[in-house]
C-alpha cells in the first residue's frame, strides 16, 4: 500500500511546527518581522513595531534565547551624524582664499595618514570634474596615479584642454572605506556645494555616483543640475574612475550618455 503523499497545506504546517518548536518565530534583520501569529492574549506592546525588537521575547515555553538589535539609529547613520558649520563664519570668498583654506582648515581631516592635495584648475572652467578624493599615490598633485592617466585619456578623446577643465575632489585627502553619505551629513557637503560656487564651471561631471549626498542628491536618483547664483549648471553623474578601469563595458556606457549630454559644437 503506497503512502499518500503530504499536501502543501501539511507541508508548511509541519514547517511552521519545527520553527516553533526550535524557539524561531521571528525573522531578523534590522528590524523583526513576524513569521508566527502572536500568542493568544499577548498584549500589543509586545507585537513587533512597538518595541519588541528591543525586547524580544521566547516562544514555546521558552525555548531559544532571541536577541535583536533595532540598527535604525546606529552612529554611523547620516541622519545621527553631528553637523557641523566647517566653512565657519568667514567662508572664502575666492578661489585661491579656498585653495589655502583646503589645506589649513582644522576639522576637514578624513584621514591623516594621507597628506591633503589640492584641486588643479582655474575658474569659469567649460568642465569641472569632481571625483570623491585623491588617489592612494597622491603626494602634490590630484589624480596623479592610473585614475589620473585614465581621467587624461578621456579629456583627450573629449577634445578638451586642460585649461578648460578643473579637477577637484570632495574630501581633502585619500580615504579608505570613506563613508561619503555620513561625511556630507557631517557637512562636507556644503564645502563641496561651496567650491563649485567659487569654481564657476559651465557643466560638472561627477565621477563617483556616492557622491549624489555630497550634492544634495541620492545614488538612486542623482542630481541633472545645481543651482546656482548664475542660474542652473548641468550635472551628469557616473561611475569612478577606478571602477571605469576594472569594468570596460561601464566605459560604453559612460561614452553614450557623454555623447548625449555635452553640448555639440
Amino acid at each position: 500500500m503506497s503512502r499518500p503523499e503530504p499536501s502543501l497545506v501539511h507541508e508548511f504546517e509541519a514547517a511552521l511546527a519545527w520553527w516553533q518548536a526550535a524557539g524561531v518565530d521571528h525573522d531578523y534583520s534590522d528590524d523583526a518581522t513576524a513569521w508566527l501569529a502572536p500568542e493568544p492574549g499577548a498584549q500589543a506592546s509586545d507585537t513587533p513595531g512597538n518595541g519588541a525588537s528591543a525586547r524580544n521575547k521566547t516562544r514555546a515555553g521558552g525555548a531559544g534565547l532571541a536577541v535583536a538589535k533595532d540598527r535604525t539609529a546606529a552612529p554611523s547613520s547620516p541622519s545621527a551624524t553631528l553637523r557641523r558649520d566647517l566653512l565657519g563664519e568667514s567662508p572664502p570668498q575666492d578661489l585661491a582664499a579656498f585653495r589655502e583654506w583646503w589645506m589649513t582648515a582644522p576639522g576637514i581631516d578624513t584621514a591623516r595618514a594621507y597628506p591633503r592635495i589640492l584641486p588643479r584648475g582655474d575658474t569659469q572652467p567649460a568642465l569641472m570634474v569632481l571625483v570623491p578624493q585623491p588617489e592612494d599615490t597622491d603626494h602634490e598633485t590630484l589624480l596623479s596615479g592610473a585614475q589620473g592617466r585614465l581621467l587624461t585619456n578621456m579629456l583627450a578623446a573629449m577634445g578638451l584642454d586642460d585649461s578648460a577643465v578643473y579637477i577637484g575632489a570632495a574630501l581633502p585627502c585619500h580615504t579608505p572605506m570613506a563613508d561619503l553619505a555620513t561625511l556630507a551629513a557631517s557637512g562636507m557637503d556644503a564645502v563641496t556645494a561651496h567650491h563649485i560656487s567659487l569654481v564657476r564651471p559651465a557643466r560638472v561631471l561627477v565621477l563617483g555616483t556616492g557622491l549624489a549626498p555630497m550634492l544634495g542628491g541620492t545614488p538612486e536618483e542623482p542630481l541633472r543640475e545645481i543651482n546656482q547664483a548664475g542660474g542652473k549648471v548641468p550635472v551628469m553623474s557616473s561611475e569612478t574612475l577606478d571602477a571605469l578601469m576594472e569594468m570596460p563595458r561601464l566605459k560604453a556606457r559612460f561614452w553614450r550618455r557623454w555623447i548625449e549630454w555635452w553640448p555639440s559644437q
